[in-house]
């Protein structure tokens, strides 16, 4: 086993459990550094969303944007777009075919009977309006995001609920 001068035997003399200055990553830049790295598994051809649940500094599941399991996944010809119109008048594109992250967090750990209720969830960019309402539904108690996604649908909703909503922005050496 090799072994650097700091005492690490990850190779290369790198130091893989600490930034580039020596200091070991807060919690939530972890949890968003890992929604990150988990949004790279999106298959959504028009954004890359990842979505990660915890507990007391536990990782219950994980989740990122695209099509149901099994099914095929949204390319240049399978992305189905639908328009619907809020209540301001604004345009809003879905498409058919994508799950979003945080739906699939939800859903992943409803398939392996995890409780999510009073957990928090770390998206990489704010929930649309009906992810909202369900993670208000699942018990969700903090969102931490890290960009803002149409946060004036979302407003009112975040008032009335309680939930708490959260802007964690960490710094990326990887491209999503």
């Amino acid at each position: 086993m090799l072994v650097d001068s700091k005492g690490c035997c990850c190779g290369g003399g790198m130091n893989f459990f600490a930034e580039s200055d020596g200091k070991r990553l807060g919690w939530h830049e972890y949890f968003m550094s890992v929604a990150h790295l988990i949004a790279r598994r999106a298959t959504c051809t028009r954004g890359h969303v990842g979505a990660v649940i915890v507990r007391e500094n536990n990782i219950l599941s994980t989740g990122y944007n695209g099509a149901p399991s099994g099914l095929p996944h949204c390319n240049d010809s399978n992305c189905r777009i639908y328009k619907t119109t809020h209540p301001d008048g604004t345009l809003e594109e879905n498409c058919v075919n994508t799950i979003h992250a945080e739906i699939n967090a939800i859903a992943q750990a409803a398939k392996h009977g995890v409780s999510i209720k009073d957990s928090d969830i770390y998206i990489t960019a704010s929930p649309c309006i009906h992810c909202l309402k369900v993670l208000i539904n699942v018990g969700i108690k903090t969102i931490y995001y890290a960009q803002p996604y149409k946060m004036e649908h979302i407003a009112e909703l975040v008032r009335l609920s309680g939930i708490h909503l959260v802007q964690v922005t960490v710094e990326s050496n990887q491209p999503e």
